[in-house]
């Protein structure tokens, strides 16, 4: 898992990097990571195993990886919280590092997520603003009609994941590197 950890990383930290300057995440990265994922996990039991049987469910335990790795960063990009370039990267993890490691990624990008957003926020002067719009995103659709605030999208603060996708990514490697089991 070490080497899968370590690919992971590092197109992971040039996704970060572009995502800093452009605001995009390349598809080809994202695309390229989630077809090497299953073949790469494939080839990688055989080799170590040499059957057959057992590489082709490592192959299938990737893609159920991406699978598990996709349902909530699609849920939401459904509400337009995520962008899709970090759906894509989120998807191609869990192809990469299998659903567990995958899992462990969006969980603790999320929680990096957290901090670097306040913090970005309340520097541009858009925090509280902010967390108002994502009360009404969270409320509305338990409101009554009537009660329902529409979202004003001049006001919507975009910020960019891939960075906090790099230290979930990076936490995760340094503790599996840590505590391999």
């Amino acid at each position: 898992m070490v080497w899968f950890l370590g690919v992971a990383v590092a197109a992971v930290a040039f996704a970060a990097w572009v995502d800093w300057r452009t605001g995009e995440i390349p598809g080809w990265l994202t695309w390229s990571a989630l077809a090497i994922g299953p073949v790469a996990h494939a080839f990688y039991t055989l080799a170590r195993t040499g059957h057959r049987l057992e590489a082709g469910e490592e192959a299938g335990y990737a893609v159920l990886g991406a699978a598990l790795c996709a349902v909530i960063p699609v849920a939401l990009f459904r509400v337009e919280a995520l962008g899709g370039g970090d759906v894509k990267l989120f998807i191609a993890l869990g192809a990469l590092l299998l659903p567990r490691c995958g899992l462990e990624v969006e969980l603790w990008s999320f929680a990096a997520a957290v901090p670097i957003a306040a913090c970005w926020l309340a520097w541009e002067g858009k925090l509280f603003r902010t967390v108002g719009n994502a009360v009404y995103i969270v409320a509305n659709p338990f409101l009554p009609k009537d009660r329902r605030r529409p979202l004003d999208r001049e006001s919507v603060s975009w910020f960019r994941m891939g960075p906090a996708i790099l230290v979930g990514t990076i936490w995760t490697a340094y503790m599996h590197w840590k505590d391999p089991g």
